[in-house]
């Protein structure tokens, strides 16, 4: 049985790895634990939030699915941060989490190129140093060239609650034994890192008369770029608080967790942390904010966000109704933390191919991260270069100045993480010019060039920057004068006309929003329906212009290669960190090797007088053997 490319792993990054290599043509196998939990959503049934939204449009912009199956499976959608300033601002939905699967599902069963199959990956058939298939628990060998490992929680996973553990990759799901051990023996590192979850309530026995609605947006905005989508009521989730007693309850059980108690060793996520660790760390809060999301349509359950825990389940049931509006709730499934094995990314590319194997690619939870949209973008990334090592052509990589997925991916492959990594708008330094609103200005034309983008979301990409282009074009050339009834309307915002202005002069004012210009002088009768980009392009224009003159200064450092066979330890002039880090990720560019941790400004200078010494001698070399010498 021969295919081009095997993805090992149905969750978010498989599902993304499988997409992009079979729509760019390759015959792609599926390999998953359990077919019916493709594009599961094990953890909470949602999608976005600050940094994840940029992912999971990225995503989009470049071919990918996440953001079509989240727009088809809603249960609500609300804008994140609407009052603050656009490089910060987050679409979030809450998501039917069984639609979503199914919906997952159907589209990759419909996908030409792409075959799926259950099993579980026993070990790799390497040929001649490269990748050459995949050998199932059972004995089956699956023939390929090119392997991308999505394994998630599963490499020797396993659930605590309280003193209880079992092996699992997720509730009710079994792990992948010996994959990890096989991993090492080729000479690979391995870790352990630590995730959880939170009860889920019977949405039936809790009083929410007690409890704040928090409801959807009314104006609803979309995370894919395509325009075909289902417009579904929506529905409320609700806000309840940690109170004393909750806090009592869990100060005396600490030593009940196995976190606590020393039983699990694996790290987990900072910004995401236990119940425990909230009332630990922050011992001086006396309350928490927890929300309760409903998990779909069709069921009852509800998941009680911010109350992750691995406590003993008794002790789970005094918590829950030790809560407002929860006093007489039923848990319908305890909390859990789970323990898994992950490879450290800094083992493979900026391709996220292994460094030392060629072939083997790599993305999700197994490279150290958290998060479905974390996943998607590694995955498609993956994906699309494992089909590209097929077809003999160059890599495809992101620098951190295109995308949120590419600074993803430079900190993962440069810096050692050592905690589950969690993307934030805080881990880019190019923020204001990676925006949600704008990732297909930055990303289509690249899944276009790929093959990814097809013709009709081309179409619509070009229709959107045609009427975007036009409309700044009519802003900068109309001019409005007093008296024409904007003083009214600038009223509200302590904004006065006084003399005449462009509609781009008056749209600059930091306080007078795009909503006075529709109101006085729009574009046409309909609402312009790409006001966001057009207002945040113009109003933050001088600070977009020294983002990319930023960028250009910075990217000549990326442009500086550094020869991959070179043992920094002669370079006595390194700081001896510098040295240890320099050979163990082994920096392609100078740019990648000033981002590595424990590699100083003064360790780059040494790098750059080196490099140019070594320019001057391989010069002198080439004129002395061009003489005969």
């Amino acid at each position: 049985m021969y295919f081009d490319v095997v993805v090992i792993g149905g969750g978010h990054a498989g599902c993304e790895a499988a997409n992009a290599s079979a729509r760019l043509g390759l015959s792609t196998m599926l390999l998953a634990v359990n077919l019916d939990t493709i594009g599961a959503m094990p953890c909470n049934p949602a999608v976005g939030g600050p940094g994840k939204t940029h992912l999971a449009r990225e995503v989009d912009a470049l071919g990918g699915v996440m953001g079509e199956a989240t727009d088809a499976t809603y249960l609500q959608i609300r804008m994140l941060n609407s009052s603050r300033g656009p490089a910060v601002q987050a679409l979030r939905a809450q998501s039917d989490k069984r639609e979503y699967a199914i919906w997952m599902k159907n589209y990759m069963e419909s996908l030409p190129n792409l075959t799926l199959r259950q099993g579980m990956a026993k070990s790799l058939i390497i040929e001649d140093g490269k990748v050459a298939g995949v050998e199932l628990n059972f004995g089956d060998r699956i023939n390929c060239r090119a392997v991308v490992l999505c394994a998630g929680t599963f490499l020797e996973g396993t659930i605590w609650i309280g003193k209880e553990t079992m092996p699992a990759g997720r509730a009710g799901e079994f792990p992948a034994v010996g994959l990890s051990a096989y991993l090492r023996s080729l000479g690979f590192s391995t870790g352990r890192l630590k995730t959880g979850t939170p009860p889920r309530i019977d949405g039936r026995t809790i009083d929410y008369s007690k409890l704040p609605e928090v409801p959807g947006d009314a104006h609803l905005q979309f995370f894919s770029f395509l325009d075909k989508r289902p417009v579904l009521p929506q529905i409320p989730c609700h806000q309840t608080r940690t109170t004393e007693r909750t806090h009592e309850l869990i100060r005396n059980n600490l030593h009940q967790s196995p976190m606590y108690s020393g039983m699990i060793h694996g790290i987990g996520p900072r910004y995401c942390p236990s119940i425990e660790d909230k009332i630990v760390r922050f011992a001086d809060k006396d309350s928490h904010s927890l929300f309760l999301e409903p998990e779909g349509r069709s069921t009852y359950e509800v998941y009680l966000q911010g109350c992750s825990t691995s406590l003993p389940v008794q002790v789970q049931h005094d918590i829950v109704h030790s809560l407002p509006g929860l006093e007489n709730a039923s848990m319908v499934r305890p909390a859990y933390a789970v323990e898994y094995d992950y490879m450290p990314a800094i083992q493979f590319t900026h391709a996220l191919m292994a460094k030392d194997l060629p072939g083997f690619f790599a993305g999700g939870q197994i490279l150290g991260t958290s998060g479905y949209e974390e996943a998607a973008a590694q995955g498609i990334v993956a994906g699309i270069n494992a089909a590209l090592y097929v077809k003999g052509e160059a890599p495809f990589e992101l620098p951190r100045s295109s995308s949120y997925a590419g600074t993803l991916i430079d900190d993962l492959v440069t810096k050692e993480i050592g905690e589950p990594y969690r993307m934030m708008t805080s881990r880019s330094e190019y923020r204001l010019l990676l925006r949600q609103d704008n990732a297909d200005v930055r990303l289509t034309p690249l899944g276009r060039e790929i093959g990814l983008v097809d013709d009709y979301r081309w179409r619509l990409f070009n229709e959107k920057q045609e009427a975007i282009g036009a409309e700044k074009t009519r802003l900068k050339k109309t001019r409005v004068h007093p008296g024409q009834g904007f003083e009214e309307a600038l009223l509200p915002f302590d904004e006065s006309l006084k003399q005449s202005v462009t509609l781009e002069e008056l749209l600059r004012r930091p306080r007078v929003p795009y909503s006075v210009i529709e109101a006085k002088a729009p574009a046409s009768e309909v609402p312009f329906a790409f006001a966001l980009e057009v207002e945040t392009d113009v109003k933050y224009a001088g600070y977009i212009e020294r983002q990319r003159l930023q960028i250009e200064h910075t990217e000549k450092y990326d442009k500086v290669k550094l020869p991959q066979d070179f043992d920094y330890g002669e370079l006595t002039h390194l700081a001896k960190e510098a040295r240890e880090k320099l050979n163990k990720v082994r920096p392609l560019t100078l740019g990648q090797a000033a981002r590595i941790g424990g590699v100083s400004p003064a360790d780059v200078s040494v790098l750059m007088v080196w490099l140019e010494q070594r320019r001057r001698q391989n010069a002198r070399d080439a004129a002395f053997e061009s003489v005969g010498v």
